[in-house]
């Protein structure tokens, strides 16, 4: 799969007839469908750079729509799921929710319907895609300060003044100053606030 614009729609559902009448929705309103007949399908095109949100069946042979987002869940993905359901899937979609879908939809529904779900599905992928974007770019600038300013980056961020961070690491307080600015500088920053917010990113990955 190769990268194109955020209307992406993935449609996994058994049925043909779905997938096609789906798809002529989409495609008349813009966004553009990628239809699969199976989970399995799905999974061995999967790029988890390329952005959309996915319209998935709930019952399906065997791999179940569920399996489906298990099994994203397992490698970490985000794509935003709107399951389709029958009636007596209710349950498994409540489920499916509390494992983490973005929404679901009971047979029979309004072409409107989906079409404001998908593009509320298709924001929140947008949204979640820049905050990771940018969290990359905190690791990226990270990554790039020596030991030592990496220490003294922690000493800042836990609110220590120059003072204390030379007495601890036995520098002069210039040569803390000099880290200081350098860490501030790779960091992209002038903020002591912005900084720490950039210490928790951090955090997360640890």
């Amino acid at each position: 799969m190769t990268s194109t614009p955020e209307k992406t729609v993935f449609i996994v559902d058994d049925d043909e007839g779905v997938r096609t009448s789906l798809s002529i929705l989409l495609d008349s309103v813009g966004y553009i469908p990628v239809p699969f007949s199976s989970a399995c399908d799905f999974l061995a095109q999967y790029d988890a750079n390329r952005a959309g949100c996915l319209v998935l069946d709930i019952r399906m042979p065997d791999m179940s729509g569920m399996d489906l987002q298990q099994e994203l869940a397992n490698r970490g993905a985000f794509l935003p799921v709107i399951f389709i359901t029958g009636h007596g899937d209710v349950p498994m979609a409540v489920q499916a929710m509390k494992n983490g879908a973005f929404d679901f939809l009971q047979k029979p529904f309004g072409h409107q319907d989906l079409l404001d779900r998908i593009a509320r599905a298709l924001e929140a992928d947008a949204e979640a895609r820049q905050v990771l974007s940018q969290n990359e770019e905190i690791f990226r600038r990270h990554a790039t300060l020596t030991p030592r300013e990496k220490e003294v980056m922690t000493m800042i961020v836990g609110g220590q003044a120059n003072k204390v961070i030379a007495l601890d690491l036995n520098l002069s307080e210039r040569t803390v100053e000099i880290h200081r600015a350098r860490v501030m500088d790779k960091m992209g920053t002038r903020s002591l606030a912005h900084l720490v917010r950039m210490a928790l990113v951090l955090e997360t990955r640890h």
